[in-house]
């Protein structure tokens, strides 16, 4: 059972908001989707109600937008809208094979701790279900994101043919009720700075590293390329 993430982000007249809040509510409860991040917003214009609302369904945005006669008809039509686009969105999922039947070509071993590339992403904020998901259909070895319930960065990787491991940069209780079968990682993402990590990678012969930046208390990402030397992925501010 799912619930939209409370509090809701909510803009419009506050008895309108209300109604379609419940209504909103009632209409994600039973679906087996991860329904978060939901935004709803009642405008009033001209003898109708401008309404929509926004979420997160299995990390994926979608939205809803309609003009009704009345605020009552706006919550009824839009909690219905949502739940449609929420089963439309939705589909079942199951772990890729492990290993896959058709491995990637993995770096040689190298000795190298130049980082040749820095990537700076805007980090999707999502559950770690929803990088799991991502993580998969990607085809990655691990998956750098924020995760909304810490409001920290972490990672999920494989750890066996059904298995995943979340890592975060700072101590956390595990997530709850996941759809996925998660294994946290026993210890916080360690501080280095990225010649630090470079030279563990490559002494650990790892085929990636999540640390922290002691500076920005960001979590960073590094991996080896498959020329042999390191990319880095520091998340954008």
């Amino acid at each position: 059972m799912s619930a939209p993430s409370l509090p809701l982000s909510l803009s419009g007249d506050a008895l309108a908001l209300a109604l379609a809040r419940a209504r909103i509510t009632a209409a994600v409860r039973d679906t087996s989707a991860l329904v978060e991040a939901v935004r709803i917003r009642l405008t009033a214009a001209p003898e109708r109600v401008l309404a929509q609302v926004n979420a997160e369904v299995d990390g994926r945005r979608v939205r809803v937008q309609l003009a009704a006669r009345t605020a009552g008809e706006a919550a009824e039509r839009l909690a219905d809208g949502l739940g449609r686009r929420v089963r439309a969105v939705s589909a079942s999922w199951r772990p890729r094979p492990w290993p896959p039947t058709a491995p990637a070509p993995r770096p040689a071993p190298s000795s190298s701790t130049r980082i040749v590339r820095v990537k700076s992403p805007v980090l999707v904020w999502c559950s770690p279900d929803a990088a799991v998901r991502t993580l998969d259909a990607m085809d990655y070895d691990v998956h750098l994101f924020t995760d909304p319930a810490t409001e920290t960065d972490a990672v999920v990787h494989r750890i066996g043919p059904t298995g995943y491991r979340l890592a975060r940069t700072l101590p956390a209780a595990p997530p709850r009720h996941p759809a996925t079968p998660l294994t946290l990682g026993p210890h916080p993402a360690p501080p280095l700075t990225d010649h630090q990590a470079a030279t563990r990678l490559t002494a650990a012969d790892l085929p990636h590293l999540f640390y922290t930046d002691p500076a920005t208390h960001r979590g960073r990402l590094l991996y080896r390329r498959h020329d042999g030397h390191l990319t880095l992925l520091a998340p954008a501010r």
